[in-house]
């Protein structure tokens, strides 16, 4: 029989690795193979009491980071940066963790977090343009204009790319706020993914 938790600070019941059984065990297993991490995620975990609502995180999350669209790295910035726009620290140092692993230089990690704009970043000029559109979804997408769009596109970018890019963003909006309102977000100063290389 599957067993829940409530861990300090998080306001949902959690269900552990040991004790997931049928649809949840199999998604469990799913996020491994897409995260390529021995654990599973407490992010992913919120939603564990209901498989329903867990499999609509692993899908969204796996469909951007099992595609090709788009290079990891730049989806790692992408998340990461996106996370720090709407204030949720444990999924920066999370994806930042990510962008390191994946390519990202010390100096674009460190920016993230200090950064205020995407005009800050250290990314080439391709790039910016891209960063200012995704930038765009979390601190007003209606404001989002077709010169917006057409700038990025200028830059050579393809539609494919800049609506994965504006899907990515979108989705880690929905995942800060998750993780946010659960209380994960205040529960600890890093997540599990994050403390990696201090153990």
């Amino acid at each position: 029989m599957e067993t829940t938790t409530k861990q300090p600070g998080i306001r949902v019941p959690l269900i552990d690795e040991e004790h997931a059984e049928g649809r949840t065990a199999e998604l469990y297993e799913q996020i491994k193979a897409v995260t390529g991490l021995p654990f599973v995620p407490d992010m992913f975990r919120l939603t564990s009491t209901n498989p329903r609502l867990l499999e609509v995180v692993v899908a969204g999350y796996g469909g951007i980071f099992k595609g090709d669209t788009l290079p990891r790295d730049l989806k790692e910035l992408i998340s990461a940066w996106t996370s720090k726009l709407n204030g949720c620290p444990y999924c920066v140092g999370t994806h930042s963790w990510f962008l390191s692993e994946f390519g990202g230089s010390e100096e674009l990690v460190e920016a993230v977090s200090v950064a205020s704009t995407a005009e800050e970043l250290p990314v080439d000029e391709r790039t910016r343009p891209l960063m200012k559109l995704v930038e765009k979804v979390s601190t007003g997408a209606y404001k989002i204009t077709d010169a917006d769009w057409e700038r990025a596109a200028a830059a050579g970018w393809s539609d494919a790319e800049m609506l994965e890019a504006v899907f990515c963003a979108s989705l880690f909006a929905f995942i800060n706020r998750l993780v946010d309102a659960t209380g994960l977000g205040t529960s600890t100063d890093r997540s599990r993914i994050a403390r990696q290389g201090d153990e």
